[in-house]
């Protein structure tokens, strides 16, 4: 009895070591999610600066972005006009980073998934707060990542 008191110590010594170990050391960074996470980074602080030179570069020629309310827009130019007439000056966009996702998609580049909110710069109330859901395709061409396909989503006010 004494002795296989003494294997279960020793066990549950070596399993609390080994969860010791797991709990302080630090895991290695994603590439791919810190590769894409500086992408949605850039191409928003383009979209919050309307620097549309930059979004443009950052982005296919043949963008797809499909919007719950606004519906479908095709093309590089569509895109970068639409910034230009409805967003610059009067929409800013902030990523919920603990909502980021990033998977690979093999032999194109990777998905990113969460949840955005959009400010609306010097206007004031309980309802100005947006929020929606967003799916993003990223291409990795030639060694550059370009925004592709666009899915955003469940536009409302901010949860």
């Amino acid at each position: 009895m004494k002795r296989h008191l003494a294997v279960i110590v020793v066990a549950m010594s070596a399993i609390g070591g080994i969860q010791a170990e797991a709990q302080t050391s630090t895991p290695t960074p994603d590439p791919l999610f810190q590769a894409i996470k500086a992408q949605d980074a850039a191409l928003f602080q383009a979209f919050n600066t309307c620097d549309l030179k930059t979004l443009g570069l950052m982005v296919t020629d043949d963008l797809e972005f499909y919007h719950d309310v606004t519906g479908l827009a095709v093309g590089r130019a569509i895109f970068v006009e639409s910034i230009k007439n409805n967003i610059c000056g009067k929409v800013t966009r902030e990523l919920v980073e603990s909502s980021l996702e990033v998977h690979p998609l093999k032999g194109y580049g990777a998905v990113e998934i969460g949840v955005h909110r959009f400010h609306h710069p010097g206007i004031q109330g309980p309802d100005v707060l947006g929020e929606a859901r967003f799916v993003q395709l990223w291409q990795l061409k030639d060694g550059t990542w370009r925004l592709s396909r666009v899915i955003s989503f469940e536009h409302g006010t901010a949860r």
